[in-house]
């Protein structure tokens, strides 16, 4: 009698969590309408936030960025550079191929910002770096850069290490003894490889691009010189 008692109690309880469910119903679903309302607001003020955020981040890169596009006018006694917006037409021209994207000043700054909103701007930094070491003609020169591009993208737990395999890793590590042109160019195009098949079609998906092959222009970003 006391294991059937408790199993009465058992089914009572649970009659009365489903009396209570049904009871709240409709006050859940009310609830969950203006839940709804509420995250779609969140949503848009989230959009808004991140092309804001872009347009930030996008300043800051062609502030800095000594490859950057210029256009020199006086105000005051004063230079100043400006940076001016792509038009809707070379915009739309970043799409047809990934090279076009980086061989564009203001295109690769744009990239490169967008790579840093995806905490992954060591790929774009480290095929520059390898862009700038094969200009490199001083035999010096030439092996002091492969240790710093080493030290800063290769090795175990660089600051800004590359997701390459072990063996490509071996082998730069080998060739910087006696640093060639060739010393990173298997990861180098390991890399490009990377970026153009995963973070270049997300970029022209991304809100930023979609909005400078736009008509409606964003801002011209000026910097002191």
């Amino acid at each position: 009698r006391e294991r059937g008692g408790g199993g009465e109690r058992a089914v009572a309880m649970q009659s009365a969590v489903f009396l209570a469910l049904q009871h709240d119903g409709g006050r859940m679903e009310r609830g969950g309408r203006r839940r709804s309302e509420a995250e779609g607001a969140e949503k848009g003020r989230m959009k808004r936030t991140i092309i804001k955020d872009w347009k930030t981040r996008l300043s800051y890169f062609l502030q800095n960025s000594s490859n950057s596009t210029k256009m020199k006018s006086k105000k005051v006694g004063k230079h100043r550079t400006y940076f001016s917006r792509p038009s809707p037409e070379e915009a739309q021209l970043w799409a047809e191929a990934f090279d076009e994207l980086l061989a564009n000043k203001y295109g690769l700054a744009a990239f490169r910002a967008f790579l840093k909103s995806e905490f992954c701007e060591e790929n774009i930094e480290f095929w520059l770096a390898c862009e700038d070491f094969k200009k490199t003609k001083s035999p010096q020169k030439l092996t002091s850069k492969a240790k710093k591009i080493y030290n800063d993208f290769i090795e175990k737990e660089a600051p800004k290490e590359i997701n390459i395999d072990f063996q490509t890793k071996n082998m730069i590590a080998q060739n910087i003894q006696e640093a060639t042109h060739n010393c990173f160019s298997a990861a180098q195009k390991r890399v490009y490889s990377l970026m153009e098949n995963n973070s270049y079609p997300r970029f022209l998906e991304s809100e930023f691009y979609q909005e400078l092959c736009k008509k409606t222009p964003i801002t011209k970003v000026a910097q002191g010189t």
